[in-house]
């Protein structure tokens, strides 16, 4: 498989870790859109948001959002506030296909997004 996040995942390809633990990283994003600018991605290979099974949603998707609920709480992003995203096909600009989600915050993030 030729996945960008599985490498680095594996320690192929170098990160500015955040977070790791046994089911997911957390990362600097190498092109930040905010201030402050991570992705938190499974270990474990899976596409998009719409090939997330029920074991996923339960064991890795619910463990993502607490990682991301504990980062932005140390990180002081949970006091002005921050941006969750998820992009799923190439339409939505989903370039990497392998689950991620993008955490934003550190300035006013405008609405709609795009």
């Amino acid at each position: 498989m030729d996945c960008l996040f599985c490498s680095i995942v594996s320690g192929e390809i170098p990160s500015k870790k955040l977070y790791e633990d046994e089911k997911c990283v957390a990362f600097y994003d190498i092109d930040p859109k905010a201030p402050t600018h991570f992705l938190v991605i499974p270990k474990a290979h899976i596409k998009s948001v719409s090939d997330v099974t029920s074991a996923d949603r339960e064991m890795t998707v619910g463990h993502i959002m607490n990682v991301i609920a504990k980062l932005t709480a140390q990180l002081g992003l949970d006091k002005e506030g921050y941006r969750v995203v998820s992009n799923v096909g190439d339409a939505a600009g989903q370039t990497v296909h392998h689950l991620h989600f993008h955490v934003l915050g550190g300035r006013l993030l405008s609405w709609p997004p795009g």
